[in-house]
């Protein structure tokens, strides 16, 4: 769960910063409300030209699970 909320995450927030999708939500912001969406909690998110790096945490079976994703336009 937390894994595909950080896939999620990032993507919305490489997508924002590219205006690949239009928003007029911060990057960051859209991630957040799609990591929440997906049952996450958003607990670190950055952005490097249209690359965003994302950090998510939820819990699984009572344990925080954490875990983080990278997605921006492909490189070359």
């Amino acid at each position: 769960q937390a894994a595909g909320a950080a896939d999620a995450a990032a993507l919305a927030a490489a997508d924002a910063a590219s205006g690949a999708v239009p928003t007029d939500e911060e990057p960051c912001a859209l991630a957040a409300r799609v990591a929440a969406a997906a049952g996450a909690r958003l607990t670190g998110c950055a952005l490097e030209g249209f690359v965003a790096t994302v950090e998510v945490q939820a819990a699984y079976a009572g344990l925080a699970a954490v875990s983080r994703a990278r997605a921006g336009p492909p490189e070359g």
